[in-house]
């Protein structure tokens, strides 16, 4: 398995309650696709830099860091780019934690 960091943007247009709701179903997916989620970090909203869509001009930013097999990670891509409720997915190989010496 290796560690992934997921990044999720949420339509500015869902509630509160509603990008709760997500994040919990974003880390049921990872998870049924084998993974483990180390990490969820909620970053709020934030306008985009660059609006590519008069109608959306900022988004909910979720940061998530993931262990799960390399083949999950195209599957999962799939899976939340077909959600209208997320706006974009980028998946990266998040960088490995050096170890402490002792």
């Amino acid at each position: 398995m290796k560690r992934y960091e997921g990044l999720f943007i949420v339509r500015a247009s869902a509630q509160d309650d509603r990008v709760k709701e997500l994040v919990d179903a974003i880390s049921t997916e990872i998870a049924a696709a084998g993974g483990k989620v180390e990490n969820t970090q909620k970053m709020g909203k934030s306008d985009f830099a660059r609006v590519t869509d008069k109608r959306e001009p900022s988004g909910f930013y979720v940061n998530f860091l993931f262990e799960a097999p390399p083949s999950a990670v195209a599957n999962l891509r799939r899976q939340f780019v077909r959600n209208e409720e997320i706006y974009r997915v980028l998946f990266t190989e998040a960088a490995e934690t050096p170890a402490t010496p002792k």
